[in-house]
């Protein structure tokens, strides 16, 4: 059998393993690597090798689509197109898995501690990573952003966790007062107000947050509507964008404030159509 070239039935048998090795990774449950390889090996025929670098393959796949990847497993870039299908295969079977990990991290107690902010990727000294594109190559293939963007368990979750971070903060300046008034503004009065939290700084001054959340890397692409765009350029001084990213695992995140082609190309993606 041709040790480079893996077929789609190979291909969709180990991607089928890691999923269910990963959705035991992300609940905390054991799970036994060696065991698995073998069988894949008996399966397949491959050799223990081949399997533990296609396994690392996968999840540097992951990462392009936006997914949590098992850690055991460090990415091993320049794979194949047909093995990013080869997932997103999997995911069209298996469409409970997007909200399962969000749901998983709800299920744990909420979590109410300060969230670690970093310098926005596009504001670090690093250059960007050398296989960038490959992932950007994947993540405009397979809309990782629209995909985000619709699962609204993550959502909901992400504006939950800054939130409560946001009150945390309030109260650790000692402004109980403002922290009473911290509005989850989409879950209150709906998505249109081109914000989802409305809270302040300890001075008293006001923040306007639109929360973005992925359990992708902190390159993931995102939507951004035209609405939260002009309330972000018509508030710049009150407005900001908290991107929280690899959120099903140790949530981390970064702040985008107003003008956000600073940070972010923005591209057109659909248009409104009328009759003539």
């Amino acid at each position: 059998m041709n040790a480079e070239h893996w077929s789609d039935r190979e291909n969709d048998a180990v991607v089928a393993v890691y999923f269910q090795m990963l959705l035991d990774d992300l609940a905390g449950r054991t799970y036994n690597k060696a065991m698995n390889n073998r069988g894949l090996q008996q399966s397949l025929g491959r050799s223990k090798g081949s399997i533990e670098f296609k396994n690392c393959n996968i999840s540097a796949a992951m990462i392009g689509l936006g997914l949590p990847y098992i850690r055991g497993y460090q990415p091993r870039f320049n794979f194949q197109m047909s093995l990013a299908e080869a997932v997103s295969r999997w995911l069209a079977k298996n469409p409970s898995f997007e909200a399962a990990s969000a749901t998983m991290v709800a299920q744990r107690h909420v979590d109410t501690r300060a969230l670690p902010f970093s310098s926005p990727p596009t504001m670090t000294n690093a250059p960007p990573p050398a296989e960038l594109s490959q992932l950007e190559a994947i993540a405009r293939r397979f809309d990782v952003a629209g995909r985000d963007e619709r699962n609204r368990s993550l959502g909901k979750a992400g504006e939950e966790r800054v939130f409560y971070h946001e009150r945390g903060n309030l109260l650790a300046s000692g402004r109980s007062d403002l922290a009473d008034k911290v509005r989850w503004v989409s879950q209150e009065d709906g998505d249109g107000a081109g914000y989802d939290i409305a809270s302040f700084a300890p001075n008293g001054s006001p923040r306007l947050i639109e929360v973005k959340t992925t359990n992708g890397w902190e390159r993931t692409p995102f939507y951004i509507t035209r609405n939260e765009l002009e309330v972000a350029n018509a508030r710049r001084q009150e407005w900001s964008l908290v991107r929280l990213f690899d959120f099903s695992r140790e949530v981390r995140a970064f702040e985008l404030r107003p003008p956000l082609e600073a940070h972010v190309s923005l591209m057109a993606t659909q248009y409104r159509a009328s009759f003539n």
